[in-house]
């Protein structure tokens, strides 16, 4: 639709911005960019090291680790780069920053959320690519496969962030609570699936839903289960919607 096009053209040009803002401190930037990777490199050496003596880790070998933080990387510097007040939205409420916003004709929660972007996040996405280039197997296919998963776990990832800051209009000051939640997604994401007790992955499919970050990208891609697509997409969608009515809803109670 018209509306749709619109909104994409908005993100569009509040990403060009964001960016022409970034790269004006050329050095800044760059050493955020290298630091983030070489954090990265570190926790792959270590994953690496303890394969090599127990075989396999929860059912996953080397390889599909190496996927796991290349994809969950790559997602969450693609949320923070595009929406990067996805994890500073409350303060931004607290603070009375949000009239600002209010007066601007588009959807607030979008142009909150895309009003900035996080530097270091680009070495995290650009730390999947790498990884992903360096898997055995990779073909056009693979490459196009990564990103069509990677924008709906990106999605889950910007989605959670923002309900989390959202409690602030419920609660006050909600940080310590969102950045708990935050942290949660982001850590269970980032290991195996198999080292979970079945009823903790419960959780992990619907509060904190690193099973669609990770766990499920994961399983797609060793299968190439294209089908399988469109159903991330979807769930990816409903955590969003969910996300945008939980601010909408807070944001009558600051009117």
């Amino acid at each position: 639709s018209s509306r749709l096009r619109a909104y994409l053209r908005f993100l569009g040009t509040g990403f060009i911005v964001n960016i022409k803002s970034v790269i004006e401190y050329r050095v800044n930037f760059l050493l955020q960019f290298f630091g983030m990777m070489l954090n990265n490199a570190a926790f792959a050496a270590f994953w690496a090291i303890l394969i090599a003596k127990t075989g396999t880790v929860g059912g996953y070998d080397f390889y599909d680790i190496m996927f796991v933080w290349g994809f969950v990387s790559s997602a969450f510097g693609l949320a923070h780069i595009v929406l990067g007040n996805i994890r500073d939205l409350s303060r931004v409420i607290i603070e009375g920053g949000l009239d600002v916003y209010l007066l601007q004709p588009k959807d607030v929660w979008i142009n909150i959320l895309s009003s900035r972007t996080i530097v270091s996040a680009w070495g995290d996405f650009v730390y999947g690519f790498i990884i992903l280039s360096l898997l055995p197997g990779n073909s056009f296919a693979t490459w196009l496969l990564f990103v069509l998963l990677m924008i709906p776990s990106a999605l889950i990832f910007a989605a959670i962030f923002s309900a989390a800051e959202s409690l602030c209009f419920f609660m006050g000051n909600s940080s310590s609570i969102s950045s708990a939640l935050s942290e949660f997604l982001l850590a269970f994401s980032l290991y195996p699936e198999g080292i979970h007790s079945q009823t903790f992955r419960i959780i992990l499919y619907t509060v904190v839903p690193s099973a669609f970050v990770a766990f499920m990208p994961l399983k797609i891609f060793r299968a190439l289960d294209w089908p399988l697509v469109p159903v991330l997409w979807i769930i990816a969608l409903a955590y969003t919607a969910l996300s945008y009515g939980i601010f909408y809803l807070g944001l009558k109670r600051y009117e």
